[in-house]
């Protein structure tokens, strides 16, 4: 069983902050368990946004928490107006998702180091 999507991203949000990098929410989501995506900005106008893992990144030695993958930015940060154009067709196709934004000049995204 996984987390509620709030109290999911609660926990980013105070990870956030303990690693010394400002995190806010952007757009709530559904509770239980609205789709989540993460942006990192840098702060020299370019970010990388992070979105849920495709199902084909699970197995079945893969437990079942939330797992993310580069949505925009695979090859470098990229301008923050392709991350907010992506971000605006994922609201049109699934109004219930979260956005969460964290600004750290390195990048830091701190995915690997939230409660599961």
């Amino acid at each position: 069983m996984r987390l509620k999507s709030s109290i999911w991203v609660a926990a980013y949000v105070r990870r956030c902050n303990i690693e010394g990098a400002f995190a806010v929410v952007r757009k709530r989501g559904a509770e239980e368990a609205g789709a989540i995506f993460i942006v990192v900005n840098r702060l020299d106008g370019t970010a990388i946004l992070y979105g849920p893992a495709p199902q084909t990144a699970f197995t079945d030695d893969t437990p079942t928490d939330r797992a993310f993958s580069i949505v925009v930015g695979r090859e470098g940060p990229a301008p923050e107006a392709d991350i907010d154009a992506r971000l605006q067709k994922e609201i049109r196709f699934d109004p219930d998702v979260w956005i969460v934004e964290s600004e750290d000049r390195a990048g830091r995204h701190f995915l690997d180091q939230v409660v599961a």
